[in-house]
């Protein structure tokens, strides 16, 4: 076993520091390129993902290919993003200006063209949305919204078959509960 496998190249301060510069670049810069990077609605907005990753590698490690090196750049990013995580948990205002807000794609039935296009979001992508969360077709859509996170909430004009159900559900258990407490105060009385 060779000594360079766990004996980093640069200093330990170094391999700290580059995990931080690429982890604000990278926050900034997702924060720029808009929710829909974070969505990841389509294979290009995948593929950017995953080669922007390959592409900031080498700045994270350096020169290093130790194992030790690795353990120090992982171990930054991960106690980085845990303190800028509590950070931003007990401050709604600053989360709000790294998150941003959400972004309204149909409003009463109608798709807002411009809010859309300052997202990217084409009439596809926003109807195969639509599709995975179950609604046939866009007409159907009171309300859809792009959230900070890049995922996208809808909202029927209708209520879907899922919540009809299990409004008949409740209103059919409700009523056997009354069902069984008449029974029970019938039973008691005659007792």
């Amino acid at each position: 076993m060779s000594l360079e496998m766990w004996w980093p190249e640069i200093s330990v301060l170094e391999k700290m520091f580059r995990p931080l510069v690429v982890y604000l670049f990278l926050l900034v810069g997702l924060r720029l390129a808009g929710k829909r990077e974070l969505a990841q609605l389509n294979a290009m907005d995948l593929i950017v993902l995953l080669t922007l990753s390959n592409t900031v590698q080498n700045a994270i490690i350096g020169p290093d290919n130790s194992l030790t090196g690795g353990l120090i750049g992982a171990t930054t990013l991960l106690v980085l993003n845990y303190v800028v995580v509590r950070f931003l948990f007990h401050h709604p205002k600053f989360d709000r200006l790294i998150e941003g807000r959400e972004t309204v794609l149909v409003q009463n039935g109608k798709m807002l063209r411009s809010n859309m296009g300052a997202e990217l979001i084409t009439k596809a992508e926003l109807e195969s949305a639509a599709h995975k969360q179950g609604f046939s077709r866009l007409s159907v859509v009171d309300k859809a919204v792009l959230e900070p996170s890049g995922s996208m909430t809808f909202v029927g004009k209708e209520p879907s078959i899922g919540e009809t159900r299990q409004t008949e559900l409740t209103t059919r258990l409700d009523q056997i509960a009354q069902q069984l407490a008449e029974i029970r105060a019938t039973l008691a009385a005659n007792k």
